[in-house]
């Protein structure tokens, strides 16, 4: 990426969390912090080498006695000057030092600024850059390796291999079209059908990473749907480990989107307990009928919670799902059928048959739900975010258009602009093509400080 022009400003935050600590840092980046340094220590400070300063005001009152560190460009987080002041962690010390460093010349910088001068000055491409801030809000062991392995660019090296094979089909493509007098079809050379092959595989592939890395990343969206008295509460109450649903032997106890969030070995779900499946009168119990059917469409798997009596028709209510939902069939009160627990894959959906009540069977599911939320996905695994999938799907589109073009129209004009607007789409994911909306929609998410 080619770095943009400098900036002429100084930043600076207070980096570390808010209350009290033992050690509190003020971070400064920008051309004004050579001078800044030398204010606060009294001297030139050595690159790279920790000083023990006194901080003093303007008019020479001690606010407190800490550690300097500076760092010149280009050797540093954002590629400018750096300087990072660590003193006690007091909120009025650390304030009170802010405000001397903009006295010196720095201004206040706002919530992601640093990381977006390191992304703007080619320290971080785009991915890496808001993988520091999934690092920061990383909710389990498992997402904060995951946001580690995107932030060194695991994420980006595969989308920058994806890239130059969508390249090189592009540049075969358009090489083809320069030669339309002749008799041989170009477009139709093997190689080209062979590219595109080799492309579609690529990219489903890292699709499918993607989308476990958005589910590592955020956790694991999980809609129990069933028809009333099928267990969804107590099901929820299972998993939970405590009784966040009220049970009852009453049809429609559940009117609402009861939200649970728990942890399986340091894989975050975010479980939905949703309103029993029927036709009502109950206008209450009917917009909580509405909202379930909401649920299942935002979900990243749908739990239908059924009986041996019913499962069969209870299917119906899996079959309009989106295609990228993950479907598990739950057969529960096997200790009122005599049935063995037992799993089963069919096409339409994972099956588990258990009981909710003794328990029997349940282990299953949750190593089901932890496996669907990538964990032992390996070391390899890397975070990921929405718009990164959506940007891929984008890209799948195209492949899809550019297939269908070569093979019923011959347009290899149509097909070099559909690979042209894929390559748009996935250079959006690291920043080689970004706009300023996007930009500032991302870093402005970001904590002060970073």
């Amino acid at each position: 990426m080619t770095a943009h022009a400098p900036h002429e400003d100084t930043i600076a935050a207070i980096a570390s969390a808010p209350g009290a600590a033992g050690v509190g840092i003020v971070r400064v980046s920008g051309p004004h912090v050579p001078a800044i340094a030398h204010a606060l220590l009294g001297r030139s400070p050595e690159p790279r080498h920790a000083h023990f300063a006194a901080f003093r005001d303007a008019s020479g009152q001690l606010i407190d006695r800490g550690l300097l560190l500076y760092f010149p460009a280009p050797a540093s987080y954002t590629g400018e000057h750096v300087l990072e002041l660590q003193g006690h962690g007091s909120a009025v010390l650390l304030d009170t030092l802010l405000r001397r460093v903009c006295g010196l010349g720095a201004r206040l910088a706002r919530p992601g600024e640093f990381t977006e001068r390191a992304f703007l000055n080619g320290k971080l491409d785009l991915a890496q850059a808001e993988a520091v801030a999934d690092l920061i809000a990383a909710r389990s062991q498992a997402g904060a390796r995951a946001a580690l392995q995107s932030m060194e660019g695991v994420f980006s090296r595969k989308v920058e291999a994806l890239l130059q094979s969508l390249i090189a089909l592009r540049v075969h493509i358009e090489a083809a079209i320069d030669f339309p007098e002749e008799e041989i079809d170009f477009l139709a050379d093997p190689a080209i059908a062979q590219q595109l092959t080799t492309l579609r595989a690529k990219l489903d592939d890292l699709l499918r990473e993607a989308q476990r890395g958005v589910r590592l990343n955020d956790g694991l969206r999980v809609a129990i749907v069933g028809r009333p008295n099928a267990g969804k509460s107590s099901l929820l109450n299972a998993l939970a480990g405590s009784d966040r649903a009220i049970v009852t032997d009453i049809a429609g106890t559940t009117r609402d989107v009861l939200r649970e969030s728990i942890s399986l070995d340091g894989i975050t779900l975010e479980l939905a307990d949703t309103a029993g499946l029927r036709d009502t009168h109950d206008p209450v119990e009917r917009e909580g009928v509405r909202r379930a059917h909401g649920e299942r469409e935002r979900a990243d798997v749908v739990i239908l919670v059924t009986d041996a009596q019913h499962a069969d028709a209870d299917l119906a209510w899996l079959r309009d799902l989106p295609p990228a939902v993950e479907r598990i069939v739950v057969v529960n009160k096997i200790d009122l059928d005599t049935v063995t627990a037992h799993v089963e894959q069919r096409t339409d959906a994972h099956w588990l048959w258990l009981s909710v009540k003794t328990g029997v069977g349940l282990d299953a599911l949750r190593e089901r739900l932890k496996q669907l939320a990538g964990a032992g996905s390996g070391e390899g695994a890397f975070s990921a975010r929405r718009r990164h999938v959506l940007a891929l799907e984008q890209v799948s589109e195209h492949h899809a258009r550019t297939a269908h073009v070569l093979a019923v129209t011959h347009a290899g004009e149509l097909a070099a602009e559909e690979l042209r607007q894929a390559q748009h789409a996935l250079g959006e994911i690291t920043g080689t093509y970004s706009s300023d909306d996007l930009l500032g929609a991302i870093f402005s998410s970001f904590c002060i400080g970073k």
